[in-house]
């Protein structure tokens, strides 16, 4: 009975979604002592783990999990610190499902190993605890610039401090945490409880942070080279120009990017009666987009008091949201759409968004992507009533840094040219996460930011002849 009770993962505790759908407490409750634990016994501790291989960070999860079994808590945060400086994050906002959980052997007979919620009590135990990530190689008198304090240049910040170099990071907003405070909703990440503790752990371990610092206008790259002393600089600058369809009514008042939508509500505290910043959200809410950013802008929109609709031009099974989100967006009400496309934004006499014309589509033969291309059906217009637009359609790098910087490649989208170990065009400057890629997840913007500190370091030793 002990092995078919270890099929199945401990349950984890959530609010109720009619409670939730009216607040911005956090949805997901997490594990408390006993039941991490419990869900740690599940681990199988294979000889070759397939779940480290699928994390992007390459955390020792059998290492971490064995820790937990035991109790040591402490170790286990040691552990996971050695290879993430964000897990409290990590453990609430990756897609585990496609990486570490999705490679878990656990789970061809039965659930996964919850590695996320185990990762985040763990974090969340040593936060309560006072417990800080450690360097581990002395000071080597070296400055690293990192430009962003979103979980790329965190990440980078913190895995060079380990490594002995004084790091300055450069935020162009009045407060740190990147796409991790602008841009994912507090229900899903608690700013000032985990994020803003995050940061400062990296800074516990020396990172300096510099905010209201906008690179090419405020110190442009070469400044920081030849001026300033730093010698190198690793570019997470993210991406956080917003995307539009260019279909008639776009212009209509009531349309907004869902980056402007998310930014108001969760860096400027829009949603609270005790903040300044109020934002026009109407009773009838369409997102046009399928991805985390959408169900991140509808779920806001829905507690903000609206009825909420997803329109999304391909099926369920093409959704590119997390299936957590998507489950959690449907108990709490957002009716979707699917296999719907925005032909024309309808708007009344005072330019006002008062509803939306969309199409019916079909899918057809695959496409780049190798998801099956969406086909317009003849025919089938119709018209969904609707006071506001919010369009998740993706972002693309703001091109202030690449255009203030003589010598740096781009490609057509914007995006800086890196190679596989984030060095750009220019020596001594690298870049990754969503400044290289275009919008993409928290856990591959940290894995970058990784890979490009140890690419960092191997160029600043190999500059000085140091061993």
């Amino acid at each position: 009975m002990a092995e078919i009770r270890g099929l199945k993962r401990v349950p984890v505790r959530e609010q109720d979604p009619k409670v939730r759908a009216a607040n911005f407490e956090e949805v997901c409750l997490g594990y408390d002592e006993d039941e991490a634990v419990a869900e740690a016994e599940r681990c199988l501790h294979c000889k070759n783990p397939k779940c480290v291989a699928g994390c992007p960070v390459s955390i020792d999860i059998p290492g971490f999990i064995a820790a937990l079994k035991d109790r040591k808590f402490e170790e286990a945060y040691n552990v996971i610190s050695r290879s993430s400086s964000l897990p409290a994050v990590c453990g609430r906002v990756c897609p585990q499902e496609t990486q570490c959980e999705g490679k878990c052997i656990r789970g061809i007979k039965g659930d996964a190993v919850s590695i996320g919620k185990l990762e985040r009590f763990v974090a969340d135990w040593a936060k309560a605890h006072d417990k800080h990530m450690q360097c581990y190689r002395g000071r080597t008198g070296h400055k690293v610039a990192v430009i962003g304090s979103g979980p790329s240049g965190l990440t980078c910040a913190g895995d060079l401090a380990k490594q002995g170099y004084d790091v300055t990071i450069f935020e162009a907003l009045h407060r740190a945490g990147g796409v991790l405070v602008y841009g994912i909703p507090e229900f899903r990440l608690p700013k000032d409880r985990v994020v803003a503790k995050e940061v400062e752990n990296v800074q516990c371990l020396g990172v300096k942070l510099e905010t209201n610092v906008i690179i090419g206008r405020s110190v442009t790259i070469e400044d920081l080279l030849t001026k300033e002393g730093f010698d190198a600089v690793y570019i997470g600058s993210g991406a956080g120009l917003p995307m539009f369809m260019n279909i008639p009514g776009e212009q209509a008042k009531g349309v907004f990017s869902a980056n402007e939508f998310l930014t108001r509500n969760n860096l400027m505290k829009a949603y609270r009666d005790d903040y300044d910043t109020p934002i026009a959200c109407g009773k009838k809410v369409v997102v046009v987009g399928g991805g985390n950013v959408a169900m991140d802008a509808a779920r806001t929109a829905l507690r903000l008091g609206a009825e909420v609709h997803v329109v999304y031009r391909r099926s369920e099974a093409e959704l590119p949201a997390r299936k957590e989100e998507v489950h959690h967006a449907k108990e709490e009400g957002i009716q979707f759409d699917l296999l719907t496309n925005p032909v024309e934004i309808l708007a009344d006499e005072n330019d006002n968004v008062r509803g939306m014309r969309v199409i019916c589509m079909e899918l057809g033969e695959p496409d780049a992507s190798g998801r099956r291309r969406p086909v317009p059906v003849e025919g089938s217009e119709y018209e969904i009533a609707c006071d506001t637009v919010i369009m998740a359609l993706g972002t693309r790098p703001n091109p202030l840094i690449s255009s203030t910087t003589n010598g740096l490649e781009v490609n057509r989208k914007a995006c800086i040219v890196a190679d596989e170990e984030g060095a750009t065009s220019l020596p001594g400057v690298f870049a990754g996460g969503d400044a290289v890629t275009g919008a993409a997840t928290v856990i591959l913007a940290m894995g970058a930011g990784k890979t490009a500190a140890k690419s960092i370091d191997a160029y600043i030793r190999s500059k000085y002849g140091e061993a």
